[in-house]
């Protein structure tokens, strides 16, 4: 599913040189794994989630989706790959307000050329358990009913790559471990999954744990991620 090689990132700052976020990652990820990457606050979590889910360019490296090499690719054809083989999962729900839960489920559909929009939404709404909330709206909803409802948002298409970016974020305790319940579900069916997450007790759900620190990916092979020794990323 995911192959990179030699990616390298960095921003420019006006009164000194570049800051490198990411560091030569080289990281494999094979169809239908759950792989989580923890990492503290500035270590380039969101930068490589970006560069993932083609939200962002590569400064240098190879980048492979799914067999096709993504790098050099139009910001028009990114967009179009984007909608067809990824759905993303964030911590703000980022459901618009004034809209109902099946028309913001609805709303990825417009850029494809998907057929029955309407009975999609209502499949993937069923799907994350919310049949009987699709005429609601999210201030109808509570937190984890609007995670669910962007949840159901990024499987309308019926994507192979599941990207969560610190989805329990603003979750109680109680709706984090149902959401986490329902990734395990999703990948269960078969889905990949990529978690970025800043909690290593959520990261021991998945099946592979890999760590980013200062821009560079090593990975936890032990099972209790605190007491793990890091290896080389395969």
């Amino acid at each position: 599913m995911i192959e990179m090689k030699g990616i390298c990132k960095s921003y420019p700052r006006p009164d000194e040189g570049p800051l490198q976020v990411l560091k030569n990652i080289e990281i494999n990820i094979s169809d239908g794994e759950y792989v989580a990457i923890v990492g503290p606050s500035g270590s380039g979590k969101s930068t490589l989630m970006n560069i993932l889910g083609l939200l962002d360019h590569t400064e240098s490296g190879d980048y492979t989706l799914g067999g096709e090499s993504v790098s050099g690719l139009s910001s028009a054809k990114l967009a179009k790959l984007r909608n067809q083989k990824i759905g993303f999962v964030f911590q703000q729900f980022h459901l618009l307000p004034r809209t109902s839960a099946i028309e913001n489920v609805e709303i990825p559909l417009v850029y494809s050329d998907a057929d029955n929009p309407g009975q999609r939404a209502i499949a993937a709404l069923e799907q994350v358990g919310l049949g009987d909330r699709m005429k609601h709206f999210p201030e109808e909803l509570s937190g984890g009913q609007q995670q669910r409802v962007a949840i159901a948002r990024a499987l309308v298409t019926d994507p192979e790559l599941i990207l969560a970016d610190e989805p329990t974020g603003n979750l109680d305790k109680a709706s984090g471990e149902d959401l986490m319940d329902l990734f395990q579900k999703l990948n269960d069916d078969g889905r990949t999954i990529v978690m970025i997450t800043h909690d290593e007790n959520l990261a021991k759900r998945a099946q592979r744990i890999v760590r980013i620190d200062d821009g560079r990916l090593s990975e936890l092979s032990d099972v209790d991620p605190s007491e793990s020794q890091m290896g080389d990323v395969v």
